[in-house]
């Protein structure tokens, strides 16, 4: 027995984030493709990195879409869920790859710090300034979301980090157009791949959490039990199970012990209490809950299944 506080987003929402998402696809399909000429041409591994990692943008961005449009499908009887988690599922991927290829970038730093080559400075120069404004104009159409959404927030942290990483490639392309110093290629390509697996790492590890069922930090699991056996009808609560479904939904899930052995309209009584207790106080917005009387069961606060 359960109830639901719902927050839906609007359709015209739902739109707006999608076409987002297609803008910056096209836009970082163009910037690597540019990239990889010119990261041929010029001789410049800073340059094909930020090639690399905007493809990487490019296959993130798909993904992030993709489970965009997965998780406004509607639930059925072989999908009881419905595509709820896809987004947070795009998140773990997006955020694995930005690691992954922050690796590969760092074999290839190494690689070039051995073996320093001159670079065609002025190419690198352009194209950086091209895939700063690209990947800038992407970043402020995802901004909003972001803030919101794991998913939108893995696509937007591609972006930036890429934008950033165009901005650093820029600045090295002036410094060899100006001082002939090539080193910093390499030493950029390596400072771009660390900032990757810094800021990749946070959201491998919260969409990891999400996709194990662990209880959401902010959520404490002591209070809440010391709350609901506060109240005069009940005798214990136990069993306890809380999650992350998506963004929008914490579930809770618990049986309770009653003092007496009451009618069910009484317990719907006490039930809309415990429920609005939780979603008021600790924003869970799922309950469902397990009357008991006098069940000989296992009465510690976690139970292993």
């Amino acid at each position: 027995m359960g109830h639901s506080h719902s927050h839906n987003h609007s359709h015209d929402h739902g739109n707006v984030k999608g076409r987002n998402l297609l803008i910056s696809i096209f836009l970082n399909i163009l910037i690597t493709v540019a990239q990889v000429i010119g990261g041929i041409l010029s001789g410049s591994l800073a340059l094909l990195s930020d090639a690399l990692h905007n493809f990487s943008d490019v296959l993130s961005l798909i993904v992030s879409y993709v489970a965009d449009r997965l998780s406004k499908r509607k639930a059925s009887l072989n999908k009881t869920f419905g595509y709820k988690r896809a987004e947070i599922l795009a998140a773990f991927i997006n955020a694995a790859t930005l690691i992954i290829v922050a690796v590969l970038l760092i074999i290839e730093a190494i690689e070039r710090f051995q073996n320093p080559q001159d670079i065609k400075s002025n190419l690198v120069i352009w194209l950086s300034l091209i895939a700063i404004l690209g990947n800038g104009f992407s970043v402020l159409l995802l901004k909003n979301d972001s803030k919101s959404n794991m998913n939108m927030r893995s696509a937007y942290l591609h972006l930036l980090t890429d934008m950033m990483a165009s901005v650093a490639v820029f600045i090295g392309g002036l410094l060899m157009k100006y001082y002939q110093i090539y080193w910093v290629d390499s030493a950029l390509t390596l400072a771009i791949a660390l900032y990757l697996i810094y800021m990749g790492f946070d959201l491998l590890k919260a969409s990891t959490k999400v996709l194990m069922l662990f209880t959401p930090d902010e959520i404490p699991v002591d209070e809440i039990v010391k709350e609901i056996n506060a109240f005069a009808e009940i005798k214990n609560v136990h069993h306890i199970h809380v999650w992350q479904l998506n963004e929008d939904e914490i579930h809770f899930e618990a049986h309770i012990d009653f003092e007496n052995d009451i009618t069910l309209s009484e317990f719907d009584n006490i039930l809309h209490k415990v429920e609005e207790l939780l979603y008021h106080k600790f924003e869970i917005n799922h309950v469902n809950i397990q009357p008991e009387y006098d069940k000989d069961d296992a009465k510690d606060v976690i139970v292993q299944d």
